[in-house]
């Protein structure tokens, strides 16, 4: 793995490690769904990559050169168990309220906007961090399998 993890290797390696996945672009950002067979329109988010500012999500200021930031819907114990609790629902446009600088690079905070519903972000991971934060990629992706599973089981 290189140091300094791009967008694309990071993408190339959620892909390849999750079978039944599949990457979307759309609304600035590559949306990565648990959608095996194809069973459902999209499927079930389970991360995404974002690599621009967006009307109501500006806080990690991804307008800046070469800044991209990685997103997990991991599971709530394990949001609670990196930050304590879970951050109550922003007002449109604005982020979770708390210490965090989300604007700061290679450092796992609450997602800006959806932190609320136990997403995380961090912004140009390098490869020790994704090391770290391997329970909570591995998380999102078996709480997208479960919900998966429950939607298409009707």
């Amino acid at each position: 793995m290189p140091s300094s993890p791009t967008p694309e290797y990071i993408l190339d390696q959620l892909l390849t490690r999750f079978p039944g996945t599949t990457a979307v672009d759309a609304w600035g950002e590559t949306s990565l769904f648990y959608n095996p067979g194809q069973r459902l329109p999209r499927g079930v988010y389970f991360a995404t990559i974002k690599q621009k500012d967006g009307e109501n999500d500006k806080a990690s200021q991804l307008d800046r050169p070469g800044v991209f930031r990685l997103n997990l819907g991991t599971s709530k114990p394990l949001f609670v168990e990196s930050f304590g609790s879970t951050p109550k629902r922003p007002a449109k446009g604005k982020c979770v309220a708390g210490p965090w600088d989300f604007a700061e690079l290679d450092q796992l905070t609450p997602h800006p906007v959806y932190g609320w519903m136990s997403w995380v972000s961090v912004s140009n991971p390098s490869a020790q961090t994704l090391k770290t934060i391997d329970p909570l990629i591995c998380a999102a992706f078996e709480k997208a399998r479960a919900a998966f599973e429950k939607k298409t089981a009707r």
